[in-house]
């Protein structure tokens, strides 16, 4: 079982969105959690109104301070637009991905990169999987 952490600015879109659609991807085989380098108060309303859609309530999320044993507890840390804020665990695996940030946009945008966010975690959730069967001994 891997554990991710999703690192973006505020912690209240493409982090929160990341960890919501991975936990529901990963259906208990690996975990996630999420962190802000500078947290906002709420996750961005039009946030929760696109996950709302899948059935996913983010309204009650708080948005959390990003600390260094957070990256220290993860296996693999993705970081969406945080830069050098975000701390560099050696021996960690890190990700970049390339994501808008969605506050203020309009729901169809959200929408796709809500989307575009669902194609990489199934990605993630799909190589993770692979690594532990691999390392699973075998009879």
């Amino acid at each position: 079982m891997a554990h991710v952490l999703f690192v973006c600015l505020h912690n209240a879109g493409r982090s929160q969105m990341s960890q919501a659609l991975f936990e529901r991807a990963a259906r208990g085989r690996h975990t996630a959690g999420s962190a802000g380098t500078t947290p906002a108060e709420r996750v961005h309303p039009e946030v929760v109104e696109v996950m709302d859609e899948l059935g996913i309530d983010l309204a009650g999320r708080t948005p959390r301070a990003l600390d260094r044993a957070m990256a220290e507890h993860a296996d693999v840390v993705v970081t969406m637009g945080c830069g050098d804020e975000c701390p560099y665990i050696p021996g960690k695996r890190y990700i970049d991905w390339d994501l808008q940030d969605p506050k203020g946009l309009p729901t169809d945008r959200v929408r796709a990169i809500r989307d575009e966010i669902g194609g990489r975690v199934d990605r993630l959730v799909g190589e993770l999987d692979a690594e532990t069967a691999a390392s699973q001994p075998r009879d």
